[in-house]
This record gives C-alpha cells, sequence and structure tokens, in this order.
C-alpha cells in the first residue's frame, strides 16, 4: 500500500501540465538526437544543462531523463531504414534490421523495436519502484568507508567495461580524479591546482568540460568525417506484426527485458552493452543461429527490448545511491547537484517529489514515445538529410550561450573551448572521453569519504578491511580488476612467448 501511495505522489508531479510538456519535450528532443548520428544523448545533455537553471528540479529531471530514454528508441528507426545507426546501442539492431527493411518487412521491424521497447522500459520502470526505495534504504547503513569502497568499485567496473585499451581507461579515471580535485580544499580551505586563477577556486565548472569534451569534442570529430547524405525516404508500410512475428519475439523481448535490467545497474554498463549481450545471448541459444544476420526478427526484438530496460534501470544507482553508471547518469548527478540537491540515498526521503515523480514520468514517456516513434518516421529519416556544415554553427552557438549563462563569466566559455579541444585529441588518440567524466564527478565525493574515514578512525587505514561490507566490495573490485587483466596478460606473455 506504501508503494501505491508513492507512486500517486509521482503521478501527481508527472501529470501536472507543465510537467508533462517536459516530459514530451525530452523525449521528442531524445528521439531526434537519437536519429542524428553524432549527437548522442550525453552532448545534448550537457549542452542543455544550462537550460534546465529556471526550472524547479523535479521538471528539469523529467526532461532529461526523457532525452536519454528517448534516444534509444530514435536510434532504431534509421538503423533499421537506412543502416545508419544513430545511437552506438543501435549498431546490433541495424544487423537483422536493415535486411528485414531490404526485404520489404521494415514496418515489421519498426513495429518490434517499438513494443519491445515500450514493454522492456515499462518492466525497468516497475523494477526501479520496487527495488529502488529498500537499497536506498540499505546504502543509509553506509558509512564513508562503505561509500569509498562502493565508489572504487563503480570506478573499476567503468574501467573493465569501457571499449579500447585498459590503460587508456584507467589513464582518463586518474584524469578525472584530479580535475575533480582543481579548487579550494574544504578542510584545509587551501587552493589547489588553480594556476593562481580566482576564477578556479570553486573548481572547474561541471557544465562547460562536460560541454567543451562531448560536445564540442563530437563536432570537431562529425566536422572531419562529414559525407553527403541522400536520404531518400519511402513510405513504410505493414506496421502490424503477423501471429509467428509474436510468437517469434516474445522470447527475446523477456530475455532482452531481464538482461538489460541486470547490466543497466552496473556501474559502466546501460544500454550499449545490454543491446550487445542481449543479441549475443539470442544468437547462441537459437535453433537457427544462421538467420541472424540476414533479417531475424529475433536479433531486432532482443537488443532493442535490452537497450531501452539497461537506459532505465541505470537510474537506479543514480537515484539510490548517487553513483552513476554511465556517463549520462554522471550528467543528471550533476543537474542535482545543480539544483541544489544532494545525490545518493536521502533522495528518496528528502525528495519524494522529485524521486517518484521522475519513476512516474518514465511510464507515460515511454508511452508518448510508441505514440511518436511510428507517425513520424518519414520526418525522422528527412532530417538526415540537413547538411552537418549547417547546422554545427548553431549548436556551438547554443553551446558558447550555454557556458557563459552558468556564471556570467567569459571564462567558462574558454574552459569549454579547451576541454573541446581535449575531447577531440582524446577522441584522435581513442581515449574513451567517458571515464573521465565518472572521475571527475567521483573524484570529490571519493575525497570527502577516505578523509572522513580516515577522521573517524582516528588515522588508521584498516578501518576499509575490518568494516565486513567495505571488504566485500573492495574484494568484488580486485575480483573484477583480475576477470578484466588476466586475459589481457595471458595474451602478452602468449605472444612474447611466440616471438
Amino acid at each position: 500500500m506504501e508503494l501505491l501511495g508513492d507512486l500517486g505522489l509521482g503521478f501527481s508531479a508527472a501529470l501536472s501540465p507543465f510537467n508533462l510538456f517536459c516530459c514530451f519535450i525530452g523525449v521528442l528532443l531524445g528521439t531526434a538526437i537519437g536519429v542524428l548520428p553524432g549527437l548522442g544523448p550525453v552532448a545534448t545533455i550537457a549542452m542543455l544543462l544550462p537550460l534546465t537553471f529556471g526550472l524547479d528540479p523535479v521538471s528539469a529531471l523529467i526532461m532529461l531523463a526523457g532525452i536519454y530514454y528517448g534516444a534509444q528508441y530514435g536510434g532504431s528507426t534509421t538503423a533499421i531504414l537506412i543502416n545508419l545507426p544513430g545511437e552506438s546501442s543501435s549498431v546490433v539492431t541495424a544487423i537483422d534490421g536493415y535486411q528485414m527493411a531490404k526485404k520489404g518487412r521494415a514496418g515489421a521491424a519498426l513495429a518490434t523495436a517499438a513494443l519491445g521497447s515500450f514493454f522492456a522500459g515499462t518492466v525497468a520502470t516497475v523494477l526501479l519502484a520496487i527495488a529502488a526505495p529498500p537499497l536506498a534504504a540499505v546504502a543509509l547503513k553506509f558509512g564513508a568507508a562503505e561509500y569509498l569502497s562502493l565508489m572504487v568499485l563503480g570506478l573499476v567496473a567503468s574501467v573493465a567495461l569501457a571499449s579500447g585499451s585498459l590503460l587508456k581507461a584507467f589513464t582518463m579515471i586518474i584524469l578525472g580524479l584530479l580535475l575533480g580535485l582543481v579548487g579550494t580544499d574544504i578542510e584545509s580551505g587551501a587552493q589547489r591546482f588553480t594556476l593562481d586563477l580566482p576564477e578556479l577556486a570553486d573548481g572547474l565548472n561541471f557544465v562547460a568540460l562536460s560541454m567543451g569534451v562531448f560536445g564540442l569534442g563530437e563536432i570537431l570529430r562529425n566536422l572531419e568525417h562529414e559525407t553527403t547524405r541522400n536520404v531518400m525516404v519511402k513510405r513504410v508500410t505493414g506496421l502490424l506484426l503477423t501471429r509467428d512475428d509474436f510468437r517469434r519475439i516474445i522470447g527475446p523481448v523477456l530475455r532482452g527485458t531481464g538482461l538489460g535490467s541486470v547490466l543497466g545497474i552496473l556501474p559502466g554498463g546501460g544500454a550499449m552493452l545490454s543491446s550487445f549481450a542481449a543479441y549475443a545471448l539470442e544468437k547462441r541459444i537459437s535453433r537457427n543461429p544462421g538467420e541472424f544476420g540476414q533479417g531475424a526478427i529475433e536479433g531486432v526484438a532482443a537488443p532493442e527490448s535490452a537497450n531501452n530496460a539497461g537506459a532505465q534501470a541505470s537510474f537506479i544507482p543514480m537515484l539510490t545511491l548517487g553513483i552513476p553508471s554511465n556517463p549520462v547518469m554522471a550528467l543528471m548527478i550533476g543537474a542535482m547537484i545543480i539544483q541544489g540537491i544532494a545525490p545518493g540515498p536521502n533522495v528518496v526521503t528528502d525528495e519524494p517529489l522529485l524521486f517518484w515523480g521522475i519513476i512516474a514520468s518514465m511510464w507515460i514517456g515511454n508511452l508518448m514515445l510508441v505514440m511518436l516513434n511510428l507517425p513520424l518516421i518519414g520526418l525522422w529519416v528527412k532530417m538526415l538529410s540537413i547538411p552537418y556544415h549547417l547546422l554545427f554553427p548553431a549548436i556551438v552557438a547554443f553551446c558558447c550561450i550555454g557556458a557563459y549563462s552558468i556564471n556570467n563569466s567569459t571564462f567558462d566559455v574558454f574552459v569549454m573551448a579547451i576541454f573541446g579541444l581535449v575531447g577531440y585529441v582524446l577522441g584522435k588518440l581513442d581515449f574513451e572521453p567517458a571515464p573521465l567524466l565518472l572521475g571527475f564527478v567521483l573524484g570529490p565525493m571519493l575525497e570527502e569519504n577516505l578523509r572522513r574515514a580516515m577522521l573517524l578512525s582516528r588515522g588508521d587505514p584498516t578501518v576499509f578491511v575490518t568494516q565486513p561490507l567495505s571488504l566485500a566490495l573492495l574484494l568484488a573490485s580486485v575480483a573484477l580488476l583480475a576477470v578484466v587483466l588476466l586475459p589481457s596478460l595471458k595474451a602478452r606473455r602468449e605472444e612474447a612467448f611466440s616471438e
């Protein structure tokens, strides 16, 4: 009964006219940026953060959440119709979705993606509503030592699940942690790494850094690889699934939803990992694995369900523990801090309208997305015909206005420009910038809990291993690190012996 009362409170907030409008704008923008390659939810949310200053926290976070899970819907449309994934999580969908479109079954593929996404999003939101309050209640018992160990696990997991070189991922984490230390020491009042610039006394601005690395950095990379796209939009028919189609997608949708819900909770997980894992699972257990890659409807149902479940399940650690499981959740935590809300387990009790309002808005947003996506297919694909050299000046101008409006300071614009170049260089050198953002967000919290734990234990470092929960989390970090490093070390050893 308490859960029903909490959900009633959430729907009372989510169904207010202005919050409905914010939810609609969020899912509409999310679908649009999911369709357009190169403009992912991380860059878009980073650029829109300044606009949320004038909104109340509930409205702001409802809109930002809508952008995130809306992007998962939008990415599948162009992946299926023209083999051009708008989102990284839709790369797998393009494998069989585009083959279905070539065989004249684009409508069935799009309907499968929409229905699978809606079901998965709904189930993941139910999971969030049920699991989050008990998890937050457990987290309230965490002390400083337990929180530090949990953050270490989160950082190790983000490195483990990052693509590319592990050494480069570790480097990005360390760089993010160091950037998070810039500013005034809260204990001693001494200034650190400020280069004698008074503007850095309060630290690097989160919005300027994220807009630079993900916004401007992405724009520079897109300009380097701009291509002319001649997109022919054909009328899509056959949106109704046959009885055989329903029979074939039920299992993949259920398995994809379950897998996405679990992987979405993990630090470093989320939509992309979930979609790849779901596709691999379906291909492995299929009686006809040879159909995959040739237009198997299961190859659309599983990853689309998994990426939406993963996207919405990733809100669980963010809302209950204050730990971001991916870069988008790191931006969401930044938005909460900007709004004066301390992320962590107290959000459930101190900000119930915000917590339950976000959950209720996800059901509403998923319903909006189903009604938006299929009727507007032609519009979404036509957006791809807009030349990027006409889009990027408006995006850059918007970034500059947003960075300036934070503190009415041109210094933040320069910070954004510098980190735009940093983001571009990192991309050229194959350094994934996502761990940098996670390190930047978690760095100050990591330091604060480290110093608090040492003060409470009177300088005894064994406090991190004498507390059972803290020890368990640290052992999990070591085990995860070993799982990641051992195959790499084994491969190097075999390579050395072969020489």
